[in-house]
């Protein structure tokens, strides 16, 4: 697949390009968006030893004055106490409100980066630079920042659109055991919620040969949700399908278990739970379990019903005594259901049930 460059047009507007060899290409890339000015690079301690030489050079060469900040990898780092950690580093490095951030890494970097940007001097540029398949196909996009408070996941945040996203999938050949899966995980999710063209492509043979095509239907689906609603007001939402339950097992994991992987038996546990509630049909359900299972993703979890509904009710989408949560009825056909939260607990019950009819 040719490079590709989707247009966002949400805030000032922004450009994702996806294609291979874009790390080393990012200086020269950036100035077109960005006059060259001091840029802090904002990453993790094992993305740092993988990517950080080639972009810093490429950085370097096209005029930035690039500074470092590297944390611990993992999701126990995205809390207040790195991001404090971030903010104060800005500001020893007496960066400006004309200087920039650079998101390099997964999620946990790119949350931590754009919220740093959003606080620090309330306001500067940043740019994502994701090295993940879920960052590629989610949180690069879109502009939700946010790190994790002690009663749940994301609850402290804010909204800033990127300036540019460069995502090359060079990257994605050093992920870990399970990190292509993880992102499939949140790339099958978009599959469901946008219809057969991309949820097919998981259904036929060697998705690893069709990352770059999924990337790029991925962030046009999403680029077109965050146009209609930046904030989350509305059909924004349809973007946590699985996510609530998703959210819950993490937590309930102390984060043991990675966000793709817990999304994945999110959305299978909702899909089932949907069947049940009388939406969604049982043809979508088992479409959605085999397609989890064939990219060697959990379509269940060991956690019980009450367990997860507790974990739950520190979900950022609850508003009051109710909780929104969103239902595949057919593959490309998803509905917002508000529910009051004491019924949540029934709901996962349902969904933890397996029925193998469904597969037949």
């Amino acid at each position: 697949m040719a490079e590709a460059r989707i247009r966002i047009n949400t805030g000032e507007g922004y450009e994702v390009a996806v294609g291979r060899g874009l790390l080393e290409r990012c200086g020269p890339l950036l100035a077109r968006v960005i006059a060259p000015c001091r840029i802090a690079v904002i990453t993790d301690a094992a993305v740092r030893k993988l990517y950080l030489d080639p972009v810093q050079r490429s950085l370097g060469g096209a005029g930035f004055r690039v500074s470092v900040f590297s944390f611990p990898a993992g999701e126990s780092s995205k809390n207040m106490a790195t991001l404090v950690e971030i903010l104060e580093f800005l500001a020893e490095e007496e960066f400006t409100r004309s200087d920039c951030l650079a998101a390099l890494g997964g999620g946990v970097a790119g949350d931590l980066a754009g919220f740093a940007a959003g606080c620090y001097l309330r306001g500067l540029p940043y740019i994502q630079l994701p090295t993940t398949l879920l960052a590629a196909v989610d949180s690069s996009v879109g502009g939700k920042t946010a790190v994790n408070l002690s009663a749940g996941k994301n609850l402290a945040g804010l909204f800033l659109q990127p300036r540019a996203v460069f995502c090359d999938p060079v990257c994605f050949d050093t992920l870990p055991p399970g990190g292509l899966a993880g992102g499939l995980a949140e790339a099958i999710k978009t599959g469901v919620l946008s219809g057969e063209t991309l949820f097919s492509l998981f259904e036929g043979g060697r998705v690893e040969e069709k990352i770059p095509e999924i990337v790029a239907r991925c962030v046009t689906y999403k680029g077109g949700i965050v146009e209609s609603d930046a904030f989350e007001k509305g059909p924004r939402r349809l973007l946590n399908l699985g996510h609530t339950v998703g959210h819950a097992i993490e937590k309930c994991s102390g984060y043991r278990i990675s966000h793709g992987h817990a999304v994945a038996a999110g959305l299978a546990v909702i899909s089932r739970a949907s069947v049940q509630l009388g939406c969604g049909h049982p043809r979508c359900a088992a479409r959605i379990e085999r397609v989890l299972k064939k990219a060697a993703l959990p379509v269940t979890t060991s956690f019980s019903a009450p367990e997860l509904a507790e974990a739950a009710r520190g979900d950022k989408k609850r508003s009051g005594d109710k909780i929104t949560l969103v239902l595949p009825k057919e593959i490309g056909d998803c509905l917002l259901w508000e529910t009051p939260v004491k019924e949540l607990c029934s709901i996962i019950a349902a969904g933890l049930e397996v029925n193998r009819s469904w597969s037949s």
